[in-house]
């Protein structure tokens, strides 16, 4: 019989495009990988409270790893649905309310926005997104608070900031010691606690599961699944991945509407 594995999957890209369309060959791929007896989690950068989406538990996860490691779910017999279930959480990790405050005042002293990510919220002031693309209601609905009014209500595990016209470099050195930083483009880019990344994620499942690293199987497109690539006992890299996130493959698959989730599976035996 063949061994378990865990497989750990990125949503942008991997599973989904940014139309959020899943082909169909990659939920095929997740149902067979489940009747061969393997793990299958969400590995994401993404906040806990930014996903939602039913399509994507529709899969079947067993577990979600988001906020760059710093939560942990796990269901044996898979998700019922998107919302959090306490009895599902293995680990969080908040930060404190006095540090999140020092945080988001170092933000604005340099003049980036912070948005501050939890696990049921996400806090931000609109009125210092309204030059950023797109509608941010329309991205993440009811699970904004504005930041201001709800300190009482912070529960914070890592941000993402918006600098199109702040100091980025000054303010992230004087935060070096406390944070990690993903950068996608000149404004955008993640700020994750010292000691949590995606690889983290990977590595702490493996070990509550009681599955040796070398089992685990990471499949991911972009510069902020270095981590888990790195982390994982193999690393698929979509074929319409980075160059940066190619590098670190152990296998480059087809890209994600050539079914390259069903053809990584398949190359590896886990299907």
């Amino acid at each position: 019989m063949q061994q378990s594995h865990i497989c750990f999957f990125d949503i942008d890209n991997t599973l989904w495009d940014f139309h959020m369309n899943i082909p169909e060959s990659t939920k095929e791929a997740v149902r067979r990988l489940h009747e061969n007896g393997h793990y299958v989690f969400l590995n994401s950068g993404r906040a806990r409270a930014m996903i939602r989406d039913p399509r994507l538990f529709e899969l079947g996860f067993n577990g979600v790893v988001s906020g760059m490691g710093t939560m942990i779910e796990y269901a044996k017999d898979g998700f019922a649905g998107p919302e959090v279930k306490e009895e599902s959480v293995l680990s969080y990790h908040r930060i404190p309310t006095h540090v999140c405050k020092r945080i988001i005042e170092t933000f604005r002293r340099y003049h980036i926005q912070p948005l501050c990510e939890g696990r049921n919220w996400l806090y931000f002031k609109e009125a210092e997104f309204e030059d950023m693309p797109g509608d941010m209601r329309k991205l993440f609905g009811d699970r904004i608070l504005d930041i201001d009014e709800n300190e009482n209500r912070w529960e914070i595990s890592k941000f993402t900031t918006i600098a199109t016209r702040g100091d980025r470099e000054t303010c992230f050195r004087e935060l070096e010691t406390e944070y990690d930083y993903v950068i996608h483009n000149e404004w955008l880019a993640e700020a994750v606690p010292k000691g949590f990344s995606k690889g983290t994620g990977v590595l702490k499942v493996a070990e509550l599961l009681g599955i040796p690293a070398e089992r685990t199987v990471a499949f991911g497109d972009s510069a902020n699944d270095l981590q888990m690539l790195r982390a994982a006992g193999t690393a698929v890299v979509m074929g319409n991945g980075s160059e940066a996130a190619k590098a670190e493959a152990a296998y480059v698959t087809a890209p994600l509407h050539e079914d390259g989730i069903f053809k990584a599976c398949r190359h590896l035996g886990l299907i």
